[in-house]
Formats: C-alpha cells, structure tokens, sequence
C-alpha cells in the first residue's frame, strides 16, 4: 500500500512538473515587445550565438548610452571582445563595460553593482529567449527598482514551435524550467529568511 501510494504521489508531481513546463515554454518570449524605447544601460549575458551582436547593435541605433556585458571569460578585455565579433573597437570601446560572472545569478549580481555604480534607471536586457524567464526573476530579484526591458535572442538551432518533438529543444526547456524552479525557492526562501529576521 505504501508503495502505490508513493507511485500516485510520482505520478501527481510529474503531472504537475510537466504542466509547469508546458507554462513555462509559453512564457518563453517569441518576439521583442519593445524595439524602440531608450534606456539607459544595455545588458547583454553572454552564453549563447546572437546576444552580443545583438547588443552591439542596438548599442550602435544609440538605444542606450552605455553596455554592459556579463559573463566575459577573465582575460578578456573590451578591446578583444569587439575584434573577435569585428566590430570597430574606437567607435564603441568607451561604451563598453564587462563583468566575469559565471553563470545566471552571477550576472544579475554583478549588473547590480555596475548598475548602482553608474547610476542606471533603466536598462535592455539582451539574453536567449529560452534564458529569459529566469534572467528576469534574477535581475528583479535583485534590482526591483530598475525598469528592464526584455529583448530576447532567438538560436536558430532552438526550435520553440513544437518544442517536444526536438529532442535537444526539450531537454534545453527542461533543464531551463528546472534552474528557473530553483532559482525561485531560493528566492522565496530568502525572502522568508529576511521577513523573519526583520520580525525578531
């Protein structure tokens, strides 16, 4: 009997784990909202094709003053970084700040600081679109005041219609919704931490 039990309670939490999924890939954002207002900063996560190029040009349209790239290997410097997607390094260089973050968390942690350092309001984050739920739980977590604006990337090898028939596109989603899952309650257990700590 405990043994059914436990298989009903496997099958009730898959059920719910895959209508989270189902939730969340529709989240998932299939076009740029948003082309044309200004803010002050761009951000762009660096971890995939198509983002820092993205940024470069939207930079370039003088949709932001400054950018700011996250996740640039140590080592790296702006100069480099614009050579290795040949762009002109005198026009942009002085726009250009990185970080060395290495992963999600680390990215919305190290634009808080440059955020705050430089003064930001506003801000377009540039990210994969797959990447882009959890980068926004992330960066609101943490810069709840800062007006952000989403401007997803779009892989060509990630195929968001009919997701579950692509076998590499269904295991990115999944173990997208399970980091967003858990970046989440890690949120909300921090939350609770501090609400209790401000309680005593």
């Amino acid at each position: 009997m405990v043994i059914v039990n436990l298989m009903l309670l496997l099958v009730f939490l898959m059920g719910l784990w895959l209508i989270g999924l189902s939730r969340y890939v529709d989240d998932i954002p299939a076009a740029v909202e948003d082309k044309t207002t200004r803010t002050d900063a761009i951000v762009v996560l660096t971890g995939g094709s198509g983002r820092l190029s993205k940024g470069l040009d939207l930079l370039s349209k003088n949709l932001a003053d400054l950018m700011f790239v996250s996740g640039v290997y140590r080592g790296l410097d702006v100069r480099h970084l614009l050579q290795v997607v040949h762009h002109n390094p005198t026009r942009l260089e002085k726009r250009i700040d990185i970080g060395n973050a290495i992963n999600t968390r680390e990215n919305a942690e190290e634009t808080a600081r440059w955020v705050a350092e430089k003064k930001i309001s506003s801000l377009r984050l540039v990210t994969a679109a797959y990447h882009m739920p959890r980068s926004q739980l992330e960066f609101n977590n943490l810069m709840p005041n800062i007006r952000i604006i989403a401007n997803p990337v779009f892989p060509k090898h990630v195929k968001h219609s009919e997701w579950w028939s692509w076998p590499g596109t269904a295991t990115l989603m999944a173990t997208e919704f399970n980091k967003f899952l858990m970046a989440w309650v890690r949120h909300r257990t921090e939350n609770m931490f501090m609400s209790d700590t401000k309680r005593d």
